[in-house]
């Protein structure tokens, strides 16, 4: 409950994340069929970056902050979605790019456990027929609110990752959602600090028994510091249709812009699990 996302908002973690969310997000819209988007750990939906918690870290500036002449290329679309959004100094979230994206008869879900952050988030998408804002437990929401009446849609899990416990619990949310919605799209965030405990991950995955699991991932150094935010990862079950191929592209741009040249940065798309 401590975790405050405006400082870290538009830092490298959040170009990778966002980037490939809104890619997943024109795979859906590419049928004519209604979908729903569930964001389980939505923040506030849009960050200031001139307040002073942005200030405070600067992460922007060596992330997002790299990208603003970006017109063409994997990164184009995602760019131009954040300056129609006013970007600079605001950062739109994942539920205002997913907002963005969404057509008259699809749905977004917004889960929001800490108190200011919901009402913030409740402002900023009140009125709005096609949104739905709720306070509640992430982990208990997964289960409570899938599958979707539209048959088809995206669940999307990013925790701060404070507790102990956090890759167990993804695992766990993961499997379930997968069992009572097999159809749908599925895209956990995780930090990537030093290998141990994303091998775990992987492996545990690997032997849920779920299908179709995709591995995304973008370091900027050797993630060999368990103190340091290294890299990031994003695994997808059910990836659309060339989606796996996009993501590639987009990881390979990203690495050109954010990284630094240290030792071993690098990306990676790897299959957990097959279709």
């Amino acid at each position: 409950m401590n975790y405050r996302h405006a400082f870290h908002a538009g830092n490298f973690a959040d170009c990778m994340k966002h980037a490939l969310v809104v890619a997943l997000i024109r795979r859906l819209a590419a049928k004519d069929s209604p979908f729903r988007v569930l964001d389980s750990h939505a923040g506030i939906g849009a960050y200031d970056l001139t307040g002073s918690e942005a200030e405070r870290t600067g992460e922007w500036k060596r992330g997002v902050g790299r990208l603003l002449d970006i017109s063409e290329g994997p990164l184009a679309d995602w760019i131009a979605l954040l300056k129609r959004a006013g970007f600079p100094p605001r950062y739109p979230g994942s539920p205002s790019l997913v907002r963005m994206l969404l057509r008259p008869r699809d749905r977004l879900v917004l889960c929001e456990l800490h108190e200011e952050d919901h009402a913030t988030l409740r402002t900023l998408f009140r009125g709005d027929p096609q949104t739905a804002v709720h306070k509640r437990d992430a982990w208990e929401a997964l289960t409570a609110l899938t599958p979707f009446a539209e048959k088809r849609g995206l669940v999307l899990v990013d925790p701060p990752f404070e507790v102990e416990g956090e890759f167990d619990r993804m695992a766990e949310a993961l499997a379930a959602v997968a069992h009572r919605f097999r159809a749908g799209v599925q895209a956990h965030w995780y930090p990537i600090k030093h290998r141990t405990p994303v091998r775990a991950f992987h492996t545990a995955l690997a032997e849920s028994g779920v299908r179709d699991i995709l591995a995304l991932e973008l370091w900027l150094r050797e993630p060999t510091d368990p103190q340091r935010l290294n890299g990031c990862g994003l695994v997808v079950v059910n990836p659309p249709w060339k989606f796996e191929e996009e993501a590639e592209a987009i990881l390979r741009a990203l690495l050109d812009k954010l990284g630094d040249g240290e030792p071993g940065q690098g990306y990676a798309v790897t299959r957990i699990a097959e279709e």
